[in-house]
């Protein structure tokens, strides 16, 4: 099965919100590459015990890949979160 490119709703945001999951998973502690951001997937997978490996993968289930992908847009999710809140506190001053 090949992988979709992920599509976001603002054009030409791509790079950004790649330099965005770096910034955010290196202060989870993670050792992340700014130029290979995704690859923080294994080091994730590892700590989890997961066997993630470049190539196929099809043996791990659902629930294992989730897990990953999880842990990752979970913490994105977050920091997104208390920036709106931290904006939302500075207009009411």
């Amino acid at each position: 099965m090949s992988r979709r490119r992920r599509r976001y709703a603002v054009p030409g945001v791509e790079q950004q919100m790649q330099s965005f999951k770096a910034e955010v998973m290196r202060k989870e502690g993670y050792d992340v590459d700014p130029n290979h951001p995704d690859d923080v997937k294994y080091e994730v997978a590892e700590e989890m015990g997961i066997p993630l490996t470049e190539g196929d993968n099809s043996d791990l289930t659902t629930e294992s890949v989730g897990k990953i992908g999880g842990k990752i847009g979970g913490s994105m999710v977050r920091e997104m979160i208390r920036m709106a809140q931290e904006k939302l506190a500075n207009i009411k001053k």
